[in-house]
């Protein structure tokens, strides 16, 4: 749940740039989280050497690969009814093999491929690399699976194509897997234990992106604040590292400030934080560079302890307050949002105020706000009953959307008449004589194309707001 969803590019088909020397077509739709739209450009290069270039137009695949998540049940269902469809196809075109990865394919993987047969491959979020050997397996007839999870794989060396990109912003994974056990998550279980990311890999990546155009790049892991590289391994090995490791540890603040450091003209964010990992370390990193956005993804789920506890969340309501002010306190222009659930297992009226309470204390300046949908797998579907009605999930849902609206608007207004700096990452969608981007906070802002172009940082006045949108005219070039 701790993931950020854009509902805008779910099973987007990716495409990138033909090599004359690929000789077959490899389909690849997307679903769930950053993270995974990441890993489908991981998988796109591992198989740009083996011969295969991207195609948006199913009827030309050779290969469909659906990267998915297992995070909501409606993105389950949704992956399962493309699945059957591109089986269907496969009666027409029996050269066609389909194949599942990510999450769900880690989860579901006996039930696709030997019970339902309605794949020909299954690979887990690990087993990428292996891809080369699967295709093989499949090519010659044979059902191919992978879903070892692995305690090292972090996909450093792999340089990940850009699909679709706007050529202005990318994401740069640091972390892989999740050692926080979230009763209502799947995600440790579908991708294992924590391991970080060799530091200089990923400054390497990012050098390679300001090389190729880009000026923005989001640090991406399922808890980015627990980013701690002691020369590889898990991190709950740390424990067992020598002092030359222990001295020399790179932890998520030190990472923060080598990449600012890096490419002082790069916009830098980061996804996701978790409240009992992030330390003010992170916020005096992100105080002492402008070049790092003013915005932190801090979800909460519930505003009650006894929830919270539930949910195996390591820290209480009043920690996290503590934790806000103090972040207000460094960075007083702060934006803040958060993922929350309604409805959790035994939550009631006085639980479902507490959160409310939440929404009034911080005024998140957005926010990603979920029912509780039980997911096979986690410790809550193990341990708890789905007690909560749906109907009383849905208007507890709805009062907490209504209350997150107020404060949109609320937030998004202080923007208006000041000037702020606007990366341009493309064309607005609704008028194509307007520029869209982005401010430090993550808000969208809008204004006439005039002379500036995609990539330009550009200072915009802020002349007027909807509750998520700041519309305004360039006043000219940032300092960027």
């Amino acid at each position: 749940m701790e993931k950020i969803i854009d509902e805008s590019i779910q099973g987007d088909a990716l495409s990138l740039k033909k090599d004359k020397k690929n000789t077959r077509n490899l389909y690849i739709e997307s679903f769930g989280c950053a993270m995974n739209f990441s890993d489908s450009e991981i998988v796109a290069s591992i198989l740009a050497n083996e011969g295969f270039n991207t195609t948006q137009e199913l009827e030309l695949a050779d290969l469909v690969l659906v990267n998915t998540c297992s995070i909501r049940e409606k993105a389950e269902a949704t992956v399962r009814k493309r699945l059957e469809k591109f089986n269907a196809i496969k009666k027409d075109r029996p050269h066609l093999k389909v194949g599942v990865l990510g999450c769900m394919a880690e989860r579901l993987k006996s039930k696709l491929l030997e019970e339902e047969k309605i794949v020909d491959m299954v690979v887990g979020p690990d087993a990428y690399k292996d891809l080369p050997n699967l295709i093989q397996e499949i090519d010659e007839g044979r059902d191919a699976v992978n879903v070892v999870l692995s305690k090292d794989e972090t996909y450093g060396d792999i340089s990940p194509v850009r699909l679709n990109s706007n050529g202005v912003s990318a994401f740069v994974s640091i972390t892989r897997g999740c050692d926080n056990m979230c009763t209502f998550c799947v995600v440790p279980f579908t991708r294992g234990r924590e391991r970080s990311r060799d530091p200089q890999s990923i400054i390497d990546e990012v050098n390679d992106l300001w090389d190729k155009g880009y000026r923005e790049i989001t640090l991406l892991g399922q808890n980015v604040d627990s980013y701690l590289w002691y020369g590889g391994g898990l991190k709950k090995d740390f424990a067992k590292a020598s002092e030359m490791q222990i001295a020399t540890a790179v932890d998520f603040s030190d990472l923060l400030d080598m990449v600012a450091l890096a490419q002082p003209g790069m916009r830098i964010r980061f996804s996701t934080s978790n409240p009992q990992d992030m330390n003010l370390d992170v916020i005096k990193t992100m105080a002492k560079h402008r070049n790092i956005c003013n915005h932190i993804h801090l979800p909460v789920q519930s505003g009650s302890n006894r929830i919270l506890k539930e949910m195996n969340r390591l820290h209480t309501i009043e920690e996290y307050f503590a934790l806000i002010d103090d972040i207000k306190k460094i960075i007083p222009d702060m934006a803040l949002s958060h993922d929350m659930i309604s409805g959790f297992p035994t939550e009631t009226e006085e639980d479902h105020q507490a959160t409310l309470a939440v929404l009034d204390y911080v005024k998140y300046d957005y926010g990603y706000m979920f029912s509780y949908s039980e997911r096979p797998g986690t410790m809550a579907a193990r341990k708890m009953k789905d007690d909560v009605p749906n109907e009383v999930k849905q208007r507890r849902l709805s009062e907490i959307i209504a209350l997150q609206r107020e404060h949109c608007m609320l937030r998004t207004k202080r923007h208006v008449g000041k000037i702020q700096e606007i990366l341009i990452e493309g064309t607005s969608k609704k008028d194509d004589t307007m520029w869209r981007g982005r401010n430090s906070q993550n808000v969208v802002a809008v204004f006439p194309k005039e002379n500036y172009k995609l990539g330009d940082f550009v200072n915009v006045k802020i002349n007027d707001c909807t509750s998520a949108t700041l519309i305004g005219e360039a006043v000219g070039l940032s300092e960027n």
